[in-house]
């Protein structure tokens, strides 16, 4: 399984209506950190599908969502549960420390 996108379209649907923790991947097809941070997204959503969901956000075709979600920097990916962000990652980062980072949710 790898990580569905998401659009401003169904962004209602697949991050604030959802049922539990869903991490958004907002990235760029340009950003070569977000080419590298991936895969390791697409093995942790592979690893825990019933802990949590992981979604990616092309930021340059759903320019509004990175503008109210405050993205200035790539790759970003934020926690959503119940709708509102309770956790920001910035940068990539290796799976060990993703898992960390996420520990609270796949642990």
């Amino acid at each position: 399984m790898t990580a569905k996108a998401t659009t401003e379209s169904t962004w209602q649907q697949d991050v604030l209506d959802a049922d539990g923790p869903v991490l958004v991947d907002f990235w760029a097809a340009w950003c070569g950190p977000c080419r590298m941070v991936g895969p390791i997204l697409d093995e942790i959503a592979t690893e825990h599908p019933e802990k949590i969901t992981v979604l990616k956000l092309n930021v340059d075709e759903n320019p509004n969502l990175a503008m109210k979600y405050q993205i200035t920097s790539i790759p970003a990916m934020k926690v959503f549960n119940k709708g509102e962000v309770e956790k920001t990652i910035i940068g990539a980062k290796p799976k060990f420390a993703l898992e960390q980072d996420l520990s609270s949710y796949i642990g």
